[in-house]
């Protein structure tokens, strides 16, 4: 485990800080870490990214990329889901995907966990918002339902549906019910 240091970190500092896991988050100078996934997470998370890879990989217009470290807005966050349009991805010299991330997703999805505290995962949904992401998504797996944030829009709550349920307008290709995702956690 990280030991952190005592007196507060900068930006900069904390991202001279090694990484853990898991994951430390920087927001608003607070220094918070992530709780370790479990299995409805893992499940989730992973099903999530294989939908959004098979309907956005043939155009190859939208990535989804797992806890991936986003730098912007004075914080860092790692989202369980970050979601970019391709021409906003990152790119090194070599024309390949950099390493570092520093903006926010058009779109992101976080799942929350056992203990984790939902007022945290909601702001850090929200600082989102404040910059370039259009939505956000929150999935409780122990309620079986999920919150949707839109840049000025009401937060919508779907529970129990087969209708698809709002995405980007560049997302149109993914098709998800609260139902297709939860269905996932059934064996």
């Amino acid at each position: 485990m990280v030991q952190l240091p005592l007196k507060p970190l900068t930006l900069e500092e904390f991202l001279q800080q090694p990484e853990s896991e898991p994951a430390y988050e920087y927001i608003n100078g607070e220094i918070r870490q992530k709780p370790m996934p479990q299995g409805k997470h893992s499940i989730l998370q992973r099903e999530l990214c294989f939908a959004s890879t098979v309907a956005f990989k043939p155009k190859k217009m939208v990535q989804a990329l797992p806890e991936l470290r986003c730098n912007f807005g004075g914080g860092s966050i790692v989202p369980d889901i970050s979601i970019f349009r391709a021409h906003r991805i990152p790119t090194d010299s070599n024309g390949m995907i950099a390493n570092a991330f520093n903006l926010s997703p058009d779109w992101i999805i976080e799942i929350l966990s056992p203990n984790q505290n939902q007022t945290n995962v909601i702001r850090n949904i929200l600082h989102y918002l404040d910059y370039e992401t259009e939505y956000g998504w929150l999935v409780d797996p122990n309620e079986s339902c999920l919150f949707v944030y839109g840049k000025n829009q009401s937060v919508k709550v779907f529970e129990n549906t087969k209708s698809p349920f709002p995405v980007p307008a560049f997302a149109q290709p993914l098709k998800l019910s609260v139902k297709d995702i939860f269905n996932g956690l059934k064996i």
